[in-house]
């Protein structure tokens, strides 16, 4: 049985996914580790645990911001509008 699919948008690009994905899903499918990256879920910030969570709706936009450190002293910071 084939599972459906549905339309969304991460970071401003088209993309499908399962209808029965969840963010942790999305995340583990792009190869992202959780413990870098902040989620946006139709403009609201999920806390970490709401990852595996949260399913994904036709039309969903998701924006997933990476924070990278070292031994810069340069200041990262993230604007959300």
């Amino acid at each position: 049985m084939m599972t459906e699919a549905i339309q969304i948008q991460v970071n401003g690009e088209p993309r499908g996914c399962r209808a029965d994905a969840t963010v942790g899903d999305l995340l583990r499918e792009l190869a992202i580790k959780t413990e870098r990256v902040a989620v946006e879920l139709n403009l609201e910030i999920l806390d970490r645990k709401e990852f595996d969570q949260r399913g994904l709706k036709q039309g969903d936009r998701v924006e997933i911001l990476s924070f990278i450190g070292g031994g810069s002293s340069t200041d990262y910071s993230v604007r959300v509008s």
